[in-house]
């Protein structure tokens, strides 16, 4: 007669009916998708009828700590993304959730280039050369640098690779070779013929002063009346301040769609790229003389504005969240025009 198959119900543990020998089997089974596959690996337990074997020789498989799971090291690029992304303990479970999702879109362009690629063939200067191909968006440059740089520390520090120096060392911080310009008042005037999207985050960006991404994605209960609710992505911290009038005016013609003053849908904001690819069709219709001008632009512009409205330094920071020294870069604009006005008109 056929015994009644053990009562031991675990994830992903499996009973089988083995015919030959007139006992039941357990197994470990994990499935996954490969594409539009669905696939799956079972490993027998060799438990020999002891539970508490069962349970140790369980854990080790879900684990993937048994002798059956282990495989060869490639040390690619590929095994070392799918492993930061599982582990939960020193991988993607140790940084917020909006960081990891950060380092979703450069792992994926990793893992489609050079997933199967030998980490330890990885030279600086094939990570240099892949910067330079992403100077024109130096947002996107910096995010992919710091990508490589997290893997290959992860990779030494966790998974114990055999790895010589971080090939981008340093590159994480990638900026571009010049200060970005502030946008001239024609560029500026120009913005009314501008698409929606373009016209309501430079506003947003001008009057609030903040970083772009934190600009692009706020909300309308950011905003009360006079005051505004404006986020430091560095110090990871929101603060009350003024909401000038001129952005206060704007914001009463913006349409609202959604919880977001710019919304792809009633929950979610548009995203800086969505954006920026506009921003860029855009210029390119203003022709060569616009082409240095990007969103991060506007926020210096902000700068120079206060500097030349006689606003402090320690003024300008409360408003816009910027370094001293990055103050103090932008406010030279502003006073070399404002010195040059008495000379110029002296000489009639």
């Amino acid at each position: 007669m056929k015994p009644a198959k053990p009562r031991v119900t675990k994830p992903r543990l499996n009973w089988k009916w083995n015919a030959r020998r007139e006992t039941w089997d357990p197994y470990h089974r994990v499935v996954w998708r490969d594409g539009e596959k669905q696939k799956s690996r079972e490993i027998k337990l060799d438990w020999g009828g002891d539970f508490k074997k069962l349970d140790e020789l369980y854990w080790k498989a879900q684990g993937g700590k048994l002798d059956q799971q282990a495989r060869p090291q490639n040390y690619t690029w590929r095994e070392c993304i799918e492993a930061w992304r599982s582990d939960l303990t020193h991988g993607a479970g140790k940084v917020a959730a909006s960081t990891a999702k950060s380092y979703r879109a450069p792992m994926d362009r990793i893992m489609e280039k050079n997933g199967s690629m030998d980490m330890r063939k990885t030279e600086r200067k094939m990570v240099k050369a892949a910067l330079t191909q992403m100077q024109d968006t130096p947002r996107k440059a910096s995010r992919f640098g710091q990508t490589i740089s997290l893997l290959w520390n992860y990779a030494l520090r966790e998974l114990d690779w055999p790895l010589g120096r971080n090939p981008a060392a340093g590159f994480g911080k990638h900026k571009p070779s010049k200060q970005y310009k502030p946008w001239p008042k024609w560029m500026v005037a120009a913005l009314s013929d501008a698409p929606e999207r373009v016209r309501v985050a430079a506003s947003l960006i001008i009057g609030t002063g903040q970083r772009p991404g934190a600009a692009i994605a706020m909300r309308w209960d950011q905003f009360q009346g006079e005051w505004m609710t404006v986020v430091d992505d560095k110090a990871d911290e929101e603060l009350e301040v003024y909401c000038p009038q001129s952005l206060q005016a704007a914001l009463e013609a913006f349409e609202r769609n959604g919880e977001h003053v710019l919304s792809k849908n009633l929950r979610e904001p548009l995203g800086y790229n969505s954006v920026e690819k506009t921003l860029r069709a855009w210029r390119g219709s203003l022709g060569r003389r616009a082409s240095p001008y990007v969103l991060h632009g506007l926020r210096k512009l902000a700068i120079v504005e206060l500097a030349e409205a006689g606003t402090s330094d320690a003024e300008i920071q409360a408003v816009t969240g910027q370094s001293a020294e990055m103050v103090a870069y932008y406010r030279k604009d502003a006073s070399r025009k404002k010195l040059s006005r008495t000379p110029q008109e002296r000489r009639g």
